[in-house]
C-alpha cells in the first residue's frame, strides 16, 4: 500500500497494491496497521457511509464541527469522482487551501481527510458508488459547510455548471467569508 501526504499536511492518498489476473482482481482496502506505520496516526473508524449518485450530483462542502469533528477515509466503489478537501484548521499554514483528486473504480486511489477539513465531491460518472469510513458518529446539530461555488476557494469541480444537482442544503450554505467570521 502506497501513503503519500498532500501538500495539506495530515491529508493523505491511499493507493492499495492491486493483485490482478484473468479472474479480476483484489487488493486489501484498508489495513489500520500500515496506515499508522505509514501516517504516524492513530485512527478508529467507528462509522461506514454510503451513497449512489448520478453524474452531476455535487455533495458538499460539509464538515463536522466541534466534538462531533470527523476524519475520513473516502473511496469510489463503482464510477468516478472529483473529491476535495479544505484546510479549514485554525492556524495551520494551508488554512482555505484545496486538495482535488479523481478517485475512480479504475484507479482504486482513496483519500484521508483530517478532522478540520471541509469535504466534497462531484460525480463524474452515473451510478457511482461513493465509500467513506468515519472516526466519529454522524451527529445532525454539528452539520457545518461552505457553498460549493464560492469565489474565494475557486474549486473546479470538473462539471459545467448546468449540470450540477444540489440538494436544497447544500444550495444555501454560506460562502467562505462567512464561514470564516463565524469560526
Amino acid at each position: 500500500m502506497k501513503v503519500t501526504e498532500t501538500f495539506l499536511k495530515g491529508c493523505f492518498v491511499i493507493e492499495p497494491k492491486v493483485f490482478g489476473d484473468k479472474r479480476g482482481n483484489f487488493f486489501e482496502v484498508f489495513s489500520q496497521k500500515i496506515f499508522e506505520e505509514k501516517t504516524g496516526l492513530k485512527i478508529e473508524f467507528v462509522q461506514d457511509n454510503q451513497s449512489i449518485s448520478q453524474r452531476g450530483v455535487l455533495r458538499g462542502l460539509h464538515l463536522q464541527k466541534g466534538k462531533f469533528a470527523q476524519a475520513k477515509l473516502v473511496r469510489v466503489i463503482k464510477g468516478s469522482v472529483l473529491d476535495v478537501a479544505v484546510d479549514v484548521r485554525k492556524n495551520s499554514p494551508t488554512y482555505g487551501k484545496h486538495f482535488s483528486i479523481e478517485l475512480s473504480e479504475e484507479n482504486n486511489k482513496q483519500l484521508f481527510v483530517p478532522r478540520g477539513f471541509l469535504h466534497g465531491f462531484s460525480t463524474l460518472e452515473d451510478n457511482t458508488i461513493f465509500s467513506y469510513k468515519c472516526d466519529n458518529y454522524y451527529h445532525k446539530e454539528a452539520e457545518d459547510g461552505v457553498i460549493f461555488n464560492d469565489k474565494d476557494l475557486n474549486i473546479n469541480w470538473k462539471l459545467e455548471k448546468d449540470d450540477i444537482l444540489l440538494s436544497e442544503k447544500d444550495k444555501i450554505l454560506p460562502t467562505f467569508l462567512e464561514f470564516k467570521k463565524l469560526k
